[in-house]
Formats: structure tokens, C-alpha cells, sequence
């Protein structure tokens, strides 16, 4: 895309219905139907074709955001565009969407680029003298029109499958890429040097495939052998002589080289803010998925921390898409010249120096991450023992005559960062938190103590051997359960008899 308001711009199609004489809105990246500054019957007399025959195949591993906009042309100020998401993208477009959801996921990307000819309006004959429609530039709705397009396909299939914590990562996905580099491009090819053993097969039939693409198919695959048929005939799917291809670049000229009057893009965002916007949201998806692996390895066992979770990860997207939302609302004034990029870069000051920045918010899930590492621990501690969710469960389970619980007690504490991010995001102010505050994340966790761990060790071994030696006794029972107690910090051991509650292990009976 060019930098300089006044030239030719070039921007990816991204699954948008481009057509040659359209006009185009590059302060909002945004398609202006039904305008056109000349008749149908004279764009199409006008209208020269030439080949332009490429296509590629690539396969990566890559799960970064500068990896999917460079596997689609996204550069410049239109990433900015697709961060805030205000571009209606479609097609092999949508692969933006896709995102990793747990780090113990193996990722592997097949894609398919392929162009077929270059469509351009013949501008001798459509000059400034030729327009139809000159009122348009008193409207302001357009700065460009599109005098170029590029026609092609693209598609992406995203292989994924969970791993197992046995399993390397790296090699399942370096397994996979090697049965995939052995196929076939299109049907009736030889295979690959290296030949799939029944080893690769076996390992790629355990990979699910999401399909992405500009072409339009009978049935979507999902599985690694659907794909590989779909894969092979994508060059046929173009069609013979191209014409199912679709729009995948287009070039413009500003509409002041008609008409110096017209609406033009005065100011493009600088490569140093486009970069900064670009790290925050990766940061923000980067957490997401911290969040969800942390949710998965605890969030049934201890409800408690599932609730902190579940609450910080929803305020994490509250503030990204606020974030996307101001961006949406700015990226028109600034390149229209109403604003400087001041105001885009002040919002992003204000987020970093804010208590609440991704620093802070990372330092939270790494103190959550190192609590289920410790709650994990121990309860694998733990023989013979049932593990409850909630502590009203406790009493489905004191059948028996006697009955001892190795209670986790400080999960549910208050903590003060926790609580002051989500009023950050209340709208009555009353409630809102100091913004100049700062925090001290490690001392707000129970865990930060080394004896308060030790203490709980402990306890987790005798409990531990006392219920490997009545293993056999159907006597007792022993169950474990997190819930607030605010007596004995870390953890505890409570006995009950005959259903009732008349002992803690460390410190006084229930009736002092």
C-alpha cells in the first residue's frame, strides 16, 4: 500500500467484492458500492486482460499474527484496519480468525496461492474528460477508484490435534509436515521422494483440518485424507480457463488525479504505531490462551479459581475490544486529516502505563499458572483419595462412620488486583480503582509464603499415609475440597463423625 496520499495504492482483495471502475473509501478500508464515475457500457469497452499464471504451495507451523498477514499481503495501515475490525473479509480471509486456543496443541498450515490474469482499465480513454459521473467528488464518500485487479484463489487448511504433556510438541508437528511435503500436489503426480511410511499416515489420520479458502466446494474436509483430496484439485477448481478465479490484489488511483477537489488520504498511520497496536492485541491473545490452558488443567477441580479465571479472562477482552473500538473510531479521522495520530498513540500510553497493563496482567497469570502448579502437586499427593468440587458435596459423602478431608482453605482469599481490574471496568466511577495504583501481585497470593507451602506438604503427606493404611477400611473415607476458611491459612485437615464436623487436625474443635 503506498504511503503517499497522492499516488496509486495497492491493497489484498481479503474475500471483498472488487470490481474494476469501484470506488473505495481508504479511510475506513472500506468497498463503496453502486457509484461509479462512468457508465457500465463504457468500463467495459475499456477493459484490457492479460495472464498471469502462479501458483504455490507452502506448509507452516507459524502461530504468529505477522505470519497470517504476510501469508495474505496485509501491510501497512490496512493491518490496522483488520486489527479493529472493520473489514468485512471472506473467503481464505476468514484464516484471521483462526487462532490456537492451548498451547498443547499441534498446529500445522497447508496453503494454496494461485493467479490466473490481470483485469485494468485502459485510463487514455477514461481520463478526466470522459467522466459521467463527476458529482461524486463533491460527496466525499470515496478516495480512490479501482483501476486494477489481480484474479486468483488462495486456501488454507489448519491441521491441529491436542498433545498429550508426554508428547513433543515439535515432533508431532515435524512428523506432520513431513507426510504433507510427501503428497502429491495434484492428482496423478508421483508422491514425494521420501514416500509416506504407514507411521506418517497412522500419525496424520490423528489431525482435524478447519478449511479456509476462496473456492467453492462440495462438501468442507475435516479430516487429513479430505483435505489432501480437496488439496489436489484446487487447481482445477480455478476452472479451465479461470473463471471461477476471485479478485486477490487490487490497485487504485486517488481520486484527485481527476479532480483535485475530491476526498483524499491525507495521513497514514506510522509503521511504529501500527507495530505497538499490533503487540498489545497479540499480547491479549497470548492470555487468552494462557487462560484457557490454566481453565482446562483446574477449573473442575477447584471452581474457585475457575471463577478468578473465567472473570479475568472476560476483562481481558473487554479491554481488547474497547481497544479495536477505538481504533475503529480514530483510523477515519487521522487519515482523513481531521486528526493526528496523537490521539491513537495517547490511548496506547494510557493502557501502558495503566496498573492494568499486559506487564501486570501476564505477572497475574503467572502466579495463577505457579497455584495450579502447587494445587496440582498435591493433589496427585493424594492416594485413595476423592477429590470434591464443591464443599456441599461433602455431604453426599459421610456414609461411613468416620470421614477425613484435606481442605484447601485459601483459595477463595479476595485479591486486591483482581477485584480493582474488574471495577476498572464498571461504569459507575464510584466503583472505579485508582488508576495510579500499583501492586504487589506476589504478596496477594496465599501460596508467596514458604512455609505456608511446607505446612501444606505436610499435611499432604500424613493425610497421604494415613489413608494408604486404611485403604481397606470401609470404616472411613477420605475426600479433599477447596473452600474459604479463613482460620487456617493454606490448608487443613477437617474429621467428621457419623456426618458431623467435630475436629480440625491442625488447631481447635469446631465447638471453641
Amino acid at each position: 500500500m503506498a504511503s503517499e496520499s497522492g499516488s496509486a495504492m495497492d491493497v489484498p482483495a481479503l474475500g471483498r467484492p472488487f470490481g474494476l471502475g469501484m470506488l473505495y473509501d481508504s479511510r475506513s478500508d472500506l468497498l463503496v458500492p453502486g457509484i461509479t464515475l462512468w457508465n457500465h457500457d463504457d468500463l467495459q469497452q475499456h477493459i484490457k486482460q492479460r495472464p498471469q499464471n502462479f501458483n504455490n504451495f507452502s506448509i507452516s507451523t507459524s502461530e504468529s499474527t505477522e505470519a497470517k498477514y504476510s501469508s495474505l499481503e496485509i501491510k501497512g495501515s490496512v493491518k490496522l484496519s483488520v486489527m479493529a475490525g472493520t473489514l468485512e473479509i471472506a473467503g481464505a480471509a476468514k484464516y484471521l480468525n483462526d487462532e490456537m486456543t492451548s498451547t498443547q496443541q499441534a498446529r500445522v498450515t497447508l496453503s494454496y496461492f494461485a493467479t490466473t490474469e490481470i483485469r485494468e482499465l485502459s485510463m487514455d480513454h477514461l481520463g478526466g474528460e470522459n467522466l459521467k459521473h463527476s458529482d461524486i467528488f463533491r460527496k466525499d464518500l470515496a478516495t480512490h477508484v479501482v483501476t486494477a485487479i489481480l484474479y486468483g484463489g488462495q486456501a488454507f487448511f489448519v491441521f491441529e490435534r491436542d498433545v498429550s504433556k508426554e508428547e513433543n510438541i515439535n515432533e508431532v508437528q515435524g512428523e506432520f509436515k513431513l507426510a504433507l511435503s510427501n503428497v502429491p500436489k495434484v492428482q496423478g503426480e508421483a508422491e514425494g521422494s521420501g514416500k509416506r511410511t504407514n507411521k506418517e499416515i497412522k500419525s496424520a489420520e490423528k489431525f482435524t483440518c478447519k478449511f479456509y479458502g476462496d473456492f467453492v466446494l462440495k462438501e468442507t474436509p475435516t479430516t487429513f485424507q479430505d483435505a489432501i483430496q480437496v488439496y489436489q484439485n484446487l487447481p482445477k477448481l480455478l476452472g479451465e480457463n479461470g473463471e471461477n478465479a476471485v479478485p486477490t490484489k487490487v490497485w487504485m488511483l486517488p481520486l484527485t488525479a481527476f479532480n483535485p477537489e475530491a476526498a483524499k488520504l491525507v495521513s497514514e498511520i506510522s509503521v511504529g504505531l501500527v507495530q505497538e497496536a499490533q503487540r498489545l492485541l497479540e499480547d491479549f491473545k497470548q492470555l487468552e490462551v494462557r487462560c484457557n490452558d490454566a481453565l482446562r488443567a483446574i477449573a473442575e477441580k477447584f471452581p474457585q479459581i475457575g471463577q478468578k479465571l473465567k472473570l479475568f479472562k472476560e476483562m481481558c477482552s473487554e479491554v481488547k475490544l474497547e481497544f479495536q473500538k477505538e481504533l475503529a473510531k480514530k483510523l477515519p479521522s487521522i487519515r482523513g486529516g481531521k486528526e493526528t495520530e496523537a490521539g491513537l498513540a495517547e490511548i496506547m500510553r494510557e493502557i501502558h502505563s495503566s496498573p492494568f497493563n499486559n506487564k501486570s496482567l501476564n505477572q497475574w497469570m503467572d502466579w495463577k499458572e505457579k497455584e495450579i502448579y502447587i494445587l496440582n502437586a498435591l493433589s496427585s499427593k493424594m492416594k485413595n483419595t476423592k477429590l470434591l468440587t464443591s464443599h456441599s458435596h461433602i455431604y453426599d459423602d459421610l456414609g461411613t462412620d468416620h470421614t477425613a478431608c484435606y481442605v484447601f482453605t485459601s483459595l477463595g482469599n479476595d485479591e486486591t488486583f483482581l477485584s480493582d481490574f474488574f471495577k476498572t471496568r464498571k461504569p459507575n466511577p464510584e466503583d472505579e480503582a485508582d488508576h495510579k495504583q500499583t501492586y504487589d501481585i506476589e504478596k496477594q497470593q496465599w501460596f508467596s509464603s514458604r512455609q505456608i507451602i511446607e505446612n501444606m506438604w505436610k499435611k499432604a503427606k500424613l493425610f497421604s499415609d494415613f489413608a494408604e493404611a486404611n485403604k481397606g477400611n470401609q470404616q472411613i473415607n477420605f475426600l479433599s475440597v477447596g473452600l474459604t476458611d479463613d482460620k487456617h491459612e493454606g490448608s487443613t485437615i477437617y474429621l467428621y463423625k457419623d456426618g458431623f464436623l467435630y475436629r480440625y487436625l491442625f488447631g481447635k474443635s469446631p465447638s471453641h
